[in-house]
């Protein structure tokens, strides 16, 4: 999802001309006890991913390493198996992704396609974990270009660990070709994958679109289970879109070329893609954690694992 800083300027100038300026309206408040994601938890986990610890989570560099040990843990901490399935990048390059499963599913320790069941529908739940990492001297940190969507998908991972027929996969090489979904695909072919869903930038507010409200949430490709999505709103109150920045232009690029979705998309598996869209930090020093809205993206996770838990019983 993150493209370069090229396109990115592109994009932000084209979608800032494209709509009118309106006022925010206010995030109406949710009564106790509707949110079941941690907004803390979500903190922690995006600013370990964001620190000079994990140096920008280059693709291949230290840092990754020190985010994937973290990111295993909290899963090992969770009581789910987890294995590392191991891919080329370039000839100097090995990329890791992380999978993890309910323990019940899975056949004890084992390599990561032992661990996959093939004996009924999986939902894979996804989100890239490498970032650009430290440039010219300057830390990257990520935060929200995707330290978000991996704390999501580990909330998620915490909330739907009773689930034996979802897969919880963090991927390597996104700023290598994507590589990582790609070969996440490759090792799920013969099985079959009910639904597809990817979670990239899921943390700011700042949308270059005006006229959103700020408690807002883009679901790529879920359109045709609207009904399920507006049940799954009741309370959260978020406003969702089935398109990017109302721009058809914007969704056929990020929903069929430019997220991990995009390799089921072309397989032709129900995919989504969950995001609250490029701003003006992506793929800049900028994207602190700080920036981030802890609340309304507890919001947005618990929509997300309600959705999840309804389709899994549609």
């Amino acid at each position: 999802m993150r493209p370069s800083a090229k396109i990115f300027f592109t994009l932000f100038s084209l979608l800032a001309a494209a709509f009118q300026t309106s006022g925010f309206q206010a995030v109406p408040q949710l009564r106790q006890g509707e949110v079941k994601v941690s907004a803390d938890t979500l903190r922690l986990d995006v600013e370990f991913l964001s620190d000079t610890l994990c140096g920008g989570r280059a693709c291949g560099s230290r840092g990754l390493v020190e985010a994937s040990a973290y990111i295993m843990r909290r899963l090992s901490s969770m009581g789910l198996e987890v294995a590392v399935q191991g891919f080329g990048v370039d000839s100097v390059r090995t990329g890791h992704n992380i999978l993890a499963v309910p323990a019940h599913a899975a056949p004890g320790p084992c390599s990561a396609s032992e661990l996959i069941r093939k004996d009924r529908p999986l939902v894979v739940l996804m989100a890239s974990y490498d970032g650009l990492g430290t440039l010219g001297g300057r830390l990257y940190p990520g935060a929200d270009s995707n330290a978000s969507g991996v704390a999501a998908l580990l909330s998620l991972a915490s909330r739907l660990r009773g689930s034996d027929n979802i897969v919880f996969a963090f991927l390597d090489a996104h700023n290598a070709g994507k590589g990582g979904s790609e070969a996440l695909r490759l090792l799920l072919r013969g099985r079959r994958v009910a639904l597809a869903v990817n979670i990239d930038i899921v943390g700011a507010v700042i949308s270059p679109v005006d006229t959103y409200w700020p408690d807002y949430l883009m679901a790529l490709g879920a359109g045709r289970w609207s009904r399920i999505a507006q049940r799954c709103n009741s309370g959260l109150q978020l406003h969702l879109y089935y398109d990017y920045y109302r721009s058809r232009a914007f969704t056929d690029l990020f929903y069929r070329r430019a997220g991990e979705q995009a390799a089921f998309v072309a397989d032709g598996t129900p995919s989504i893609m969950f995001t609250s869209g490029i701003t003006a930090n992506t793929n800049k020093p900028s994207d602190t954690p700080d920036t981030l809205d802890y609340d309304i993206f507890s919001r947005r996770v618990e929509f997300i694992a309600r959705f999840i838990s309804e389709y899994g019983r549609k």
